[in-house]
């Protein structure tokens, strides 16, 4: 039985349940770019409590508006930040913010729903229901994370989310993205596949697992607001690196690298240096094979992020400019999963194949 055949025996199956499982991860970029952009318009507070079925629902009368706008008001981020806005104001946050939940409430039953509908007509195997339905607990974890990031913003003296909490809610929802990807290329269609050597393999992983990191310092900055500050580059504030007491201005080590915004964003420069210097490398080393394309494209892609990471930052993070980074980001992801997945499928150079078939990318 090939690998591709140990989750559903028929093509047809496989075809479905891998679009499937690529929509749901369609509605997974999309919760990323609209969280985003709540936490780009302030809006991630602006729903004070966690109702997921009643709350699907918003305020349809003046009077509901009225009770939701004066919960609003008693949350400690409308005392301090937005003190006597107007109920126009607070519906454009409000909006945003029941986007994002709305999203994640679709997201949830295009998992749950037609998992169901195929288990019930035997459509995937127990490996593959097993491997789903713990994708579908990922989801729920993920909303529970969601409102305890809310939940600790609403807290006396807090007027945002605490940036570790981003940071866990944006690679979560990312490594959500990945096993959907990695998942759905395991079912696509098997095809002979060129040998490819160790050092091109392991490069490619290397490039996925800087990318993940890279993800989640950017949350860190995204958390701090770290991109409002250190608007120049290629220095920061004139100096190829800041000084150590601005770099680590918190009590202690740990807490600077968490939430000085000299440091992480000086973090985030070097990593992304890295990352597309390692991608280089990577392009380099798969000249002359089959996966040259993919890691030219994988190349291509991490130096237009970086890029879009400096115009954002040098325009002081416009609404279109952060999002945009945001969700590039996961495109990112997405393609370097692909280029992983065919290397790591792929027979080793100089080793005779397993006499086998092994599904494409």
């Amino acid at each position: 039985m090939t690998a591709a055949n140990a989750f559903a025996p028929d093509p047809r199956q496989n075809r479905i349940i891998r679009f499937w499982l690529l929509g749901v991860a369609v509605l997974v970029f999309a919760m990323v770019v609209v969280g985003g952009a709540t936490r780009l318009t302030d809006s991630g507070l602006s729903i004070t409590e966690w109702k997921p079925v009643t709350g699907a629902l918003p305020p349809l009368t003046e009077a509901q508006w009225a009770d939701e706008f004066a919960r609003y008001r008693a949350s400690p981020q409308y005392e301090a930040v937005n003190r006597g806005m107007s109920l126009a104001d607070f519906q454009f946050i409000y909006w945003w913010e029941w986007g994002h939940r709305f999203l994640g409430r679709l997201t949830g039953a295009a998992m749950l729903l037609p998992w169901l509908v195929f288990v019930a007509r035997g459509w995937m195997s127990a490996r593959l229901a097993a491997g789903t339905f713990a994708i579908g607990l990922l989801m729920a974890l993920q909303g529970f994370v969601g409102w305890i990031m809310v939940a600790s913003g609403l807290r006396p003296g807090m007027v945002a989310v605490a940036p570790l909490k981003l940071m866990f809610h944006l690679t979560l929802a990312c490594l959500i993205f990945a096993l959907l990807v990695w998942t759905a290329l395991r079912l696509a269609p098997e095809r002979p596949r060129e040998p490819a050597s160790d050092k091109v393999r392991y490069g490619a992983i290397a490039v996925l697992g800087v990318l993940s990191a890279q993800i989640a310092l950017g949350a860190l900055v995204a958390g701090n607001r770290a991109g409002m500050r250190f608007n120049d580059w290629p220095l920061m504030d004139g100096a190829l690196v800041p000084p150590l007491n601005v770099l680590f201005d918190r009590p202690t080590v740990l807490e600077s690298f968490i939430d000085s915004l000299a440091l992480v964003q000086f973090n985030h420069r070097l990593v992304a240096y890295g990352l597309v210097a390692l991608a280089l490398w990577h392009l380099l080393a798969a000249r002359g094979t089959a996966y040259a394309k993919g890691a030219a494209v994988l190349f291509g892609l991490i130096a237009a992020q970086a890029v879009i990471g400096i115009v954002t930052l040098v325009l002081v993070v416009p609404l279109w400019a952060g999002l945009l980074h945001q969700g590039f980001a996961v495109i990112v992801l997405g393609h370097a999963l692909a280029h992983v997945h065919a290397l790591v499928r792929a027979p080793r150079a100089g080793r005779e194949p397993l006499g086998r078939p092994v599904p494409a990318e």
